[in-house]
């Protein structure tokens, strides 16, 4: 699929059919989280892929009972490590951003993630509804590391994937040379 047409075309999916989804074609989309770019190449993630029915029905709890992530046959939870220290300023995004540095590098990797699923006629939903600290104690996250997303991966039960909603005129979010 050209590259245009998956940017184009990918939306949030909501409902998921329950068709397993072959290992290879889960690997081809966390491959392309894992290669996605960083912050002085640290790739400050970890991405848990839960498959396991109770453990679908927690996280679901946790993310506001939203069905679309139970009815999925997958569950990813993209987190991120926090890098900032004292001595370690080097990471300190902008200046402000200190342990939310990871916020960048973990949204990147897993819009890679989502794009690729797209390409392989895959649904996401990135979910940004969640209890950080019900989650990290549900999949055992240590402290030093927080949730940055989560999304349902599947097969799209119905419709097609289309164009997404209605966007801003380009105009109305460019500038050039000022703000």
């Amino acid at each position: 699929m050209e590259f245009y047409e998956v940017i184009r075309t990918r939306r949030s999916i909501r409902s998921y059919k329950p068709d397993s989804i072959p290992d290879e074609l889960v690997n081809r989309v966390l491959e392309a989280a894992r290669i996605a770019p960083s912050g002085s190449n640290r790739q400050p993630w970890k991405f848990i892929v839960i498959k396991d029915t109770d453990l679908k029905k927690r996280i679901t709890t946790a993310c506001g009972n939203q069905k679309s992530l139970d009815e999925a046959p997958i569950i990813i939870v993209a987190c991120g490590y926090n890098i900032y220290s004292e001595q370690n300023k080097f990471y300190n995004r902008g200046g402000y951003m200190k342990d939310f540095s990871m916020l960048i590098d973990v949204s990147i990797a897993l819009t890679h993630l989502i794009l690729a699923a797209r390409t392989e006629g895959l649904g996401t939903c990135w979910i940004g509804l969640f209890n950080n600290e019900e989650v990290k104690e549900i999949l055992g996250v240590p402290k030093e590391v927080n949730v940055v997303a989560v999304t349902p991966l599947g097969y799209p039960k119905v419709g097609k994937f289309a164009e997404p909603g209605p966007r801003k005129n380009l105009k109305e979010i460019l500038s050039v040379d000022k703000f």
